[in-house]
């Protein structure tokens, strides 16, 4: 998608699933435990759902038992935007796909410390896997 941020609500349901475009476009959730790539760890890149900007690598997927995905980094230093999330009484930190602007999960600071200390907890529902050529 060229200018992904500029594509209309209608635009997005012809081109996503009930459930992603909720995540993605409206910042909704899937449940704990139920994502496709909770418990997934083959080797390749995950892609944004939306638009499939590169967002994450599989070296950097990691078992938090948040039961979501768990990544200690992005791909790329720009894959990913951060917003300050006071939804739902909490103060967070959403991160979002730097092309499309779609809501992928958050972040948090209780990440392994080897790593940096980040766990990004994303939807499985925002993520499409490519698996690395063998």
């Amino acid at each position: 998608m060229s200018d992904a941020k500029s594509v209309t609500d209608n635009e997005w349901r012809d081109k996503l699933t009930p459930e992603q475009f909720h995540i993605l476009r409206e910042k909704g959730t899937e449940r704990a435990f139920t994502g496709k790539y909770d418990k997934f760890y083959e080797d390749g890149e995950y892609y944004c759902a939306g638009c499939g900007h590169k967002l994450f690598e599989s070296e950097d997927k990691y078992n938090s038992g948040c039961g979501w995905p768990a990544f200690t980094a992005p791909a790329e230093g720009d894959a990913l935007e951060e917003h300050r999330d006071t939804s739902f009484g909490m103060i967070r930190t959403e991160v979002t796909c730097s092309n499309c602007g779609g809501h992928l999960g958050h972040v948090f600071p209780d990440g392994p410390p080897e790593a940096g200390g980040l766990r990004y907890c994303i939807n499985s529902a925002a993520l499409d896997f490519e698996a690395e050529d063998k």
